[in-house]
């Protein structure tokens, strides 16, 4: 309710109307990229992994592990993360983002990816 207040208070293009711009900036920078590259590949976190429950006091942390997702989200892009090693015995994800309707070339890459680096997933304290 409160956005749609804000949106009908006059508010409308000092938040919707500036996120819509951004938004399209955002757009058209992946274009740019894809018309050089088939997929990008970037981490999938600003940090590695926490264990489980470690955060779950502080939402604004628990938003901040996905600050890397949301460039592409909000450009409509397909993203794959896969893991690519460990970090003090936690997965380090590595994110695979392709154009629109690229999920096949994405789970292609991914798969290639995962063979090529050999990552044995499952850390030995589970074995």
């Amino acid at each position: 309710m409160l956005g749609t207040y804000a949106l009908s208070a006059g508010y409308y293009e000092a938040f919707y109307g500036q996120a819509q711009k951004v938004r399209t900036m955002i757009r058209e920078e992946h274009a740019a990229a894809f018309e050089q590259f088939d997929v990008l590949v970037s981490p999938t976190s600003p940090t590695v992994a926490f264990e489980l429950g470690a955060r779950t006091e502080n939402p604004l942390a628990m938003y901040a592990a996905d600050l890397l997702t949301i460039p592409s989200n909000l450009a409509g892009l397909p993203g794959l993360s896969i893991p690519c090693g460990l970090s003090a015995g936690l997965p380090v994800g590595l994110q695979l983002i392709g154009r629109q309707f690229s999920e096949n070339l994405l789970f292609r890459a991914g798969h290639a990816l995962e063979r090529a680096l050999a990552f044995d997933y499952v850390p030995e304290r589970y074995r």
